[in-house]
């Protein structure tokens, strides 16, 4: 076997020299320096083949969650090495050199890996009720013993605000939680909807802080269950609610305000107009809602999510830009009052919940199973990647529905943090 068919060199094309990454293969080549804080390890032909026929984020997804790539170490770290913002193409005539020595099973592509296997979810009309219904269970119905392995006692799965660089998860969450209550103007009797309110964070906290009378809804049963058992505990059931439901079954109206906290990425953007309305149409004049949600960087960017987000993590789910988010909420009956960018405060969220799971890591493969695990070890890092280089977004947007004459009743300048 001559050096140019080695696996090695064609990693080492692809990655480049200076990378701080081992590479090893099933084929004995390997590349990099021998003390590197990650490696690479392809363990059979199967993980080639998974790569070669999804290229992509998809095909090293396969690979990694049937097992057939191996990361010892830091995986944000390797795929900061796979996933670069600037990558020149192999040479075409390094990987005719490959097929020549392995042959043609090197494009032949394996089974998908159980996990991905088609799912009911995929039947019916897209981001219908039952359809939405399932993906959001597919996602968020694992188990809650997971979860909160991962998300900490806070049992929060969105971005977290961080009021200093050494802040605690569990203070970023709470400062998320207040930040919102307080664009919001949240105030003692106000009534607050929560739409996919999550395992009731921001009910909880706008209840217990602000003695609002919060009413949070989500498709997730077990969120649903988990939350009412908290809620109880805390000695706060006459002021707060869970109901799993639709958020477009909810009957009562005339909110003071609606929070929307990682909602906007499962409702679809051909379905935004009829979203801002809706929520529009539950709030009292002078009412605010605050949409909190991942967005592309521009507007130029494809909507649908990536093979592996969709097929493994979300799926339906779909990502704008924040100006197309923005002038659908203006088309709609909103005023906007304020928008801010967290981008840099979702990588840290994602750092953290990483962290939990690597600590956790024996327990959450006991719980889920090892390949759901390594799904959301590989999620995870992919997600905190995107958005430290600005491939994902996360933007809070603040609107108001005005009353007569314009009137916004809010003041002439904020009077929250930002």
């Amino acid at each position: 076997m001559t050096s140019s068919t080695r696996l090695a060199d064609l990693f080492r094309a692809y990655v480049g020299p200076n990378q701080d990454v081992r590479f090893e293969a099933y084929d004995g080549s390997s590349a990099g320096p021998v003390d590197a804080p990650v490696t690479l390890r392809l363990q059979d032909e199967t993980a080639v083949q998974y790569i070669a026929t999804a290229p992509g984020d998809l095909g090293i997804a396969r690979a990694f969650v049937s097992g057939s790539l191996e990361v010892d170490g830091d995986i944000y770290t390797a795929l900061r090495a796979l996933v670069p913002d600037q990558r020149p193409p192999i040479p075409w005539g390094r990987t005719v050199d490959l097929l020549r020595t392995h042959g043609l099973t090197m494009v032949r592509r394996p089974p998908i890996p159980p996990l991905e296997a088609p799912h009911p979810l995929r039947r019916g009309r897209r981001h219908s009720k039952s359809r939405d219904a399932a993906a959001i269970a597919h996602h968020y119905d694992v188990s809650n013993r997971f979860y909160a392995m991962v998300l900490g006692p806070s049992m929060t799965y969105t971005c977290a605000v961080y009021p200093s660089i050494d802040a605690s998860l569990e203070t970023a969450q709470a400062t998320k939680y207040d930040l919102v209550a307080r664009k919001l103007g949240l105030d003692s009797g106000m009534r607050l909807l929560d739409v996919g309110c999550g395992w009731g964070g921001m009910v909880m906290h706008a209840a217990e802080h602000y003695d609002a009378r919060a009413i949070g809804v989500t498709l997730s049963r077990q969120q649903a269950e988990w939350a009412n058992k908290a809620i109880a505990e805390r000695g706060l059931s006459d002021r707060a609610e869970v109901r799993f439901m639709d958020y477009r079954d909810v009957p009562e109206a005339g909110f003071h305000a609606v929070s929307s906290i990682g909602l906007t990425e499962h409702v679809g953007r051909r379905n935004y107009a009829a979203y801002f309305a809706g929520i529009q149409a539950k709030l009292r004049p002078g009412g605010r809602m605050l949409n909190h949600c991942i967005t592309r960087p521009n507007g130029r960017v494809r909507a649908k999510a990536g093979g592996f987000i969709d097929r493994y993590i979300f799926p339906d789910g779909e990502l704008a830009g924040p100006a197309v988010i923005m002038g659908v909420m203006n088309d709609n009956g909103f005023e906007i009052r304020h928008e801010e960018n967290l981008r840099e405060h979702y990588a840290m969220t994602l750092r953290d919940w990483g962290s939990n799971l690597q600590a956790e890591w024996d327990a959450a493969v006991d719980e889920v199973g090892e390949a759901k695990a390594r799904v959301w070890r590989l999620y995870m890092a992919a997600s905190r990647l995107g958005f430290d280089v600005n491939r994902i977004q996360l933007h809070q947007i603040l609107g108001v529905r005005l009353k007569g004459r314009g009137v916004s009743g809010l003041p002439l300048r904020p009077t929250w943090a930002s």
